[in-house]
């Protein structure tokens, strides 16, 4: 399956490179663009589902990666203030 990492900004200026084990996450998410925090983390919750349901789908169990960068997102979404999380770049 072909990986890739998402580069995000937090509300707070913060910079984070995310996992996903799919090229799912470019359905949900777009370079550029600013994204209230809870819709964020809503978004990144579906496609990193999905991605896992993939995986599980190809191999026969979920993807780990996939659910331990969700949870380092609702972690971080945690710790930080209302605003918006900007997408910064995609890299496959």
């Amino acid at each position: 399956m072909p990986e890739m990492r998402f580069h995000i900004r937090w509300p707070d200026g913060t910079r984070e490179a995310c996992y996903s084990p799919s090229l799912v996450i470019k359905d949900h998410l777009a370079v550029g663009q600013d994204y209230p925090l809870d819709e964020f983390v809503a978004l990144s919750r579906l496609a990193l589902g999905i991605a896992s349901d993939r995986v599980r789908a190809r191999y026969g169990f979920p993807c780990g990666r996939a659910q331990a960068q969700l949870a380092r997102i609702e972690e971080g979404a945690r710790r930080q203030e209302p605003g918006t999380v900007h997408v910064e770049a995609f890299e496959d």
